[in-house]
């Protein structure tokens, strides 16, 4: 009696208890430990049938064979659709980099990767345009259509352990390239974007940097406000207590909920901080850290629905160039899984002072000597060891960022 009550609950309580382990796997980030799970379990079911068939037990076999192959078509169904939501990411025809292409900085032998990712800012917001990827569809940029106010350049070592960001400030004052290559007069770089787009943005971080960009992605407020939406937002710490007069906003003292319009907000906050455009850019780095840390530590990466509202939330408001590849995407995202919010660090590009300049306005003068040393390690594939060197380029404690 004890024996035929016993086994059918084993049947039960074995898959049950695997599902859930699994599911917890994956929701604590121990994503390589849930695929090996998920392919070790459907091989036990396959035994299990194959045993239970030799041993006369047809029905059985039958059962544990459906529930193998259930178990590969939802896998394969959930891998097939977040490479669609992939897939779905607009492409920007980089033809234009075929011109003058013997003036960009050299392609090194390293598999470092180095990516321009901007913000595409609407200046008319209640003027609805096309998106940044159907205004290049032609080739053609319209000057003035949007501007950007973030620039990053994204280096992700050889390594794959870490990823380093650099902020380059909207203000600095550098030469300014169009998407063809050719110089322009001297203007804050955020010029290059409002007029000649995301790869006048490209030649100009180029030139200025000596480093060679492997590919650019660009992604418009809208899709700021859905990623926070999809990720239920983010909790972020005011020291003390800011007024924004420029967008009648006040940033009490303490901790602050920020989903949505109030995201855009605390982003694009200048005005009553110290700093400015710098402190703005402290801002921009730490919300960005925060969503890093909400959506690797609360099983976002490993929940199926949140993954997918994340992913839709960006492919619908980002544009990369037409040289990275679904597969490209794809691979870079798989070989990053080990990366956690504490690997990924910020920094900003240094300032020597800042200027007025006749016809431009108060500008930001980068520090060249120090401006050098950074984009060196980034070109020799040492930002790690540079920030031994030089803490204090790094972003500070999240309850530090005015």
């Amino acid at each position: 009696m004890r024996r035929s009550w016993l086994v059918p609950a084993a049947w039960v309580a074995a898959p049950l208890l695997y599902v859930v382990l699994v599911g917890w796997l994956m929701l604590h980030g121990f994503l390589d430990v849930a695929v090996v799970l998920v392919v070790v379990g459907v091989l036990a079911l396959l035994g299990l049938a194959v045993w239970r068939w030799r041993v006369g037990h047809r029905r059985w076999a039958s059962v544990l064979v459906a529930g193998a192959l259930t178990v590969v078509a939802v896998v394969g169904w959930y891998g097939y659709t977040l490479n669609e939501k992939i897939a779905a990411i607009p492409h920007i025809d980089t033809e234009v980099l075929a011109t003058n292409e013997d003036q960009r900085p050299a392609q090194e032998p390293t598999k470092a990767v180095n990516i321009l990712l901007m913000g595409a800012d609407n200046p008319q917001r209640l003027v609805k345009k096309p998106s940044v990827a159907a205004l290049l569809e032609d080739g053609e940029w319209d000057p003035g259509a949007y501007r950007s106010d973030t620039m990053m350049v994204v280096h992700i070592p050889a390594d794959r352990k870490a990823a380093y960001i650099v902020s380059v400030p909207r203000d600095s004052y550098v030469p300014i390239f169009d998407a063809e290559g050719n110089e322009h007069d001297r203007n804050k770089v955020n010029e290059s974007f409002s007029a000649y787009g995301p790869f006048g943005t490209l030649r100009t971080i180029e030139n200025l940097s000596g480093v060679r960009l492997n590919h650019l992605a660009v992604i418009d407020y809208a899709g700021f406000n859905d990623l926070t939406t999809a990720i239920g937002g983010v909790d972020v710490y005011i020291p003390e207590t800011v007024e924004d007069t420029q967008q009648d906003v006040t940033w009490e003292q303490g901790w602050t909920h920020l989903e949505g319009e109030r995201a855009l907000q605390y982003v694009r906050t200048r005005h009553g901080l110290l700093e400015g455009d710098f402190d703005r850019i402290d801002r921009q780095q730490n919300f960005l850290r925060a969503v890093l840390r909400k959506t690797l530590a609360d099983g976002t990466i490993g929940n199926p629905f949140k993954l997918t509202d994340v992913l839709s939330a960006i492919s619908t408001h980002l544009a990369v160039d037409g040289d990275w590849s679904t597969k490209d995407i794809r691979n870079l995202a798989i070989s990053l899984r080990g990366i956690d919010a504490s690997k990924v660090r910020f920094m900003t590009l240094p300032l020597l002072r800042y200027q007025d300049i006749p016809g431009v306005g108060s500008s930001n003068i980068i520090d060249t000597q120090a401006a050098e040393l950074l984009w060196k390690a980034v070109l020799d594939d040492k930002v790690g060891p540079y920030l031994k060197k030089h803490p204090q380029d790094e972003l500070p404690d999240p309850k530090e960022v005015s």
